[in-house]
């Protein structure tokens, strides 16, 4: 680093830092020294992890190539994961034994499976968290399971958003492939899935999902994962011959161990400016955010959260006071179903139908299209 530099820090590849990345390739910084830290040289869009496993996208059409994004920012890349950081001292610790140290640190991680009261969780099956990882496991997965020439019973655990579009996309996946011998049963702890969303939301999908031949079993709250069997805290186990967890988001235990304000889930609390409520030199956006405005951990808030995290990132680094944000109180939630159809909600409303598959299939290209490198 030049003498008289600073040096920002953007800590993960979250859906906040790829417009952060693209804002600094448009515009760089003066007299700013710039890293990335990262353990994966490409984000999957989460928003399209559904549509790969059901066929309809390949893997590369769902990444987004951050290491390209960082050079053509001239951003210097760490392929890394931080194990901790020393937020008085400014120096973050990484996994391949480096030390950074930072005048500005942004911090966009994403959360961290929410595995910790689910023992066996990892062990014995395979949770979506972290993405990568659960990219790079599938393909073998599928080929174990069809390889048993008999019944095969699939569980998910979890029967939120992600949970519910991924056996829609599994069902989806099984019916053009003839994987004929292929069981899905979605499990929930609520009595209907997709907790939060209007009840005509929830019915409809659980209409949907029955017709698709994916068993439900609400009302179940899991407390551990032995091989081949999921317990209950009452009821009867779950037997299945592989099991992906999709439980929600927890927070990483490194934030409140560095002694950054959280909340008591453990996530970073950020004023309306995106900066630390305890360390102002310390940005956060994305779901390791606690926003001054409560909202839920969605890829919709994270991708909003990208040009006020951008434009406060510089006007620091520039001297300048960042401006308040308030994130919107209201989401578009687009629930794709596999056969090239989508449930949407907004707010109390609710709307289905292949039109609005393709509606999302737009805005999901669309969100691509802005971060790929130019032909």
């Amino acid at each position: 680093m030049a003498p008289g530099m600073k040096r920002l820090v953007l800590l993960g590849g979250g859906h906040a830092h790829v417009k952060v990345l693209a804002d600094l390739a448009d515009h760089p910084l003066s007299d700013w020294d710039v890293h990335l830290v990262t353990p994966y040289r490409r984000q999957v869009y989460s928003g399209m992890l559904p549509g790969w496993i059901a066929g309809h996208y390949p893997i590369e059409a769902c990444a987004i190539a951050l290491d390209v994004l960082a050079a053509r920012a001239h951003v210097t890349l760490h392929q890394t994961a931080a194990i901790s950081l020393d937020a008085a001292d400014r120096r973050l610790a990484c996994a391949d034994g480096s030390r950074l140290g930072f005048d500005l640190l942004s911090i966009d991680t994403g959360p961290v499976a929410a595995t910790d009261h689910l023992p066996g969780s990892t062990t014995h099956a395979l949770p979506i968290r972290p993405i990568e990882t659960f990219v790079a496991a599938w393909p073998g997965l599928v080929d174990d399971l069809l390889g048993r020439c008999r019944r095969v019973d699939l569980a998910i655990l979890g029967a939120g958003a992600a949970g519910v579009e991924l056996a829609f996309a599994i069902q989806h996946r099984a019916t053009i492939d003839g994987w004929s011998d292929l069981r899905i049963t979605l499990v929930g702890s609520d009595a209907a899935p997709l907790r939060g969303s209007p009840a005509r939301a929830r019915a409809r999908v659980a209409g949907l999902l029955t017709r698709r031949g994916v068993a439900w079993r609400g009302g179940c709250r899991a407390v551990g994962i032995d091989a081949g069997r999921i317990n209950f805290e009452h009821g009867e186990a779950l037997a299945f011959d592989a099991c992906l967890v999709v439980t929600g988001a927890a927070a990483p235990g490194w934030p409140q161990a560095a002694g950054l304000a959280t909340d008591e889930r453990g996530f970073i609390r950020v004023g309306p400016t995106l900066q630390s409520i305890s360390h102002p030199y310390i940005l956060a956006a994305g779901d390791v955010a606690a926003y001054a405005d409560a909202r839920p951990k969605s890829g919709v808030y994270a991708v909003k959260a990208g040009p006020p995290l951008a434009a406060n990132l510089r006007a620091v680094c520039e001297g300048r006071l960042p401006r308040a944000w308030t994130p919107q109180q209201r989401a578009l939630y687009l629930i794709s179903t596999g056969h090239r159809h989508a449930v949407a909600t907004w707010g109390p409303w609710t709307l289905a139908g292949d039109w609005v598959w393709r509606w999302k299939d737009h805005i999901d290209r669309g969100f691509m299209r802005r971060f790929s490198p130019p032909a």
